[in-house]
């Protein structure tokens, strides 16, 4: 990456007794859509205030393109914020919460016009700017609020949570919108969710944070498919946590394989040697379902039908019970025997283990 629109260095901040950030260190790209992904409690929103400048780190530093921001009040850093309670004027309509910014400002009307039609436009909104906000919908209110950031045309756009209030539907089709302005208008966007298919969607690269730390920066793919923690894993979409102890004498592959109690399970090992103790993390979508042939005997528990997937819960052992996704149109019972098969490459080894 080149030099980053971005820097935060070893920002810590505490409230009190609590340690809201810990050292936390990232770099943000100027163009990058990025995410602060987290349970709540973890200081993605305090780190959000800080970039802003609503709060001050206790320690590190904050620049942007290469300045620092120490010191710079909120009203004064090229940097807007869109809240996730829209904060929007009920008194002006539309088109004057948008040119609200422009206007404190002191840009000339025309060049105002220009840049409010432009955003309404690119918000597919052109037709409601005489409109009050009260005749709106939540997401027609969403896409006002983010007009209305963008028109002073920030260095940086801070989104605290502005899907939460929306339904599933209406949220999903927001994303597509979302990444094609952020797209049109190549403004760096910084998101703060606890959504992790929010995260996932929108993002270029998501910090994952956990107790004012982060775990892991990378990019959504990476994210998914190689956590470099247990609590990445756990905290990013589903997954199966597998303890057992590294062989790389197997057989079938001349590579490695975790020896659990069920069976054994191909991996790649990293950097453990023979004999550790490890988990793997294994996604449902990558273990094999089948009725008969080869593979780690189980029977069906429970299952929980999701469209182009059907969840199984499959006992392989006394005290072994494993998540696996069935195709569509594959219809299984409770008290099915089946058999699952793990690809090479299925999972991941965590290196913090089983405590993690």
């Amino acid at each position: 990456m080149n030099a980053p629109l971005l820097s935060i260095n070893n920002v810590s901040k505490t409230f009190g007794a609590v340690v809201a950030l810990e050292n936390v260190s990232l770099h943000v790209g100027a163009g990058e859509f990025f995410a602060l992904l987290g349970p709540s409690g973890c200081g993605k929103t305090t780190l959000m205030r800080c970039i802003a400048g609503f709060e001050a780190p206790d320690a590190g530093a904050i620049a942007l393109n290469g300045a620092d921001l120490s010191g710079v009040p909120p009203f004064r850093r090229p940097v807007n914020m869109m809240f996730q309670s829209y904060a929007l004027f009920p008194h002006l309509d539309v088109f004057e919460n948008i040119a609200f910014g422009l206007r404190r400002q002191g840009e000339a009307k025309d060049a105002i016009d220009a840049r409010v039609d432009e955003l309404l436009a690119m918000t597919q909104l052109s037709n409601h700017g005489r409109r009050r906000i009260d005749e709106l919908s939540g997401g027609q209110k969403q896409r006002v609020a983010l007009a209305r950031a963008l028109a002073p045309r920030p260095k940086m756009l801070l989104l605290d949570e502005p899907l939460g209030a929306l339904d599933r539907k209406l949220r999903e089709e927001t994303q597509f919108q979302l990444k094609e302005i952020q797209r049109l208008t190549q403004t760096s966007f910084v998101i703060v969710t606890h959504d992790q298919d929010e995260a996932l969607a929108l993002a270029d690269r998501i910090a994952v944070m956990r107790a004012g730390r982060v775990e892991q920066v990378a990019g959504p793919t990476e994210i998914y498919d190689r956590p470099a923690t247990r609590f990445v894993a756990g905290f990013v979409g589903e997954t199966n946590f597998i303890e057992g102890r590294l062989t790389r004498a197997f057989e079938r592959n001349s590579g490695a394989a975790l020896i659990a109690e069920f069976g054994r399970i191909p991996c790649e090992p990293g950097d453990l040697p023979e004999g550790a103790q490890a988990t793997l993390s294994v996604r449902p979508e990558r273990i094999g379902v089948a009725r008969e042939g080869e593979g780690i005997s189980g029977v069906v528990e429970n299952f929980v039908f999701r469209g182009e997937t059907t969840l199984l819960r499959v006992r392989v052992a006394e005290n072994v019970v494993l998540r696996a996704a069935a195709g569509h149109g594959e219809r299984y019972a409770i008290g099915d025997a089946v058999r699952l098969s793990f690809p090479p490459g299925a999972g991941t080894l965590l290196k913090d283990g089983p405590s993690g």
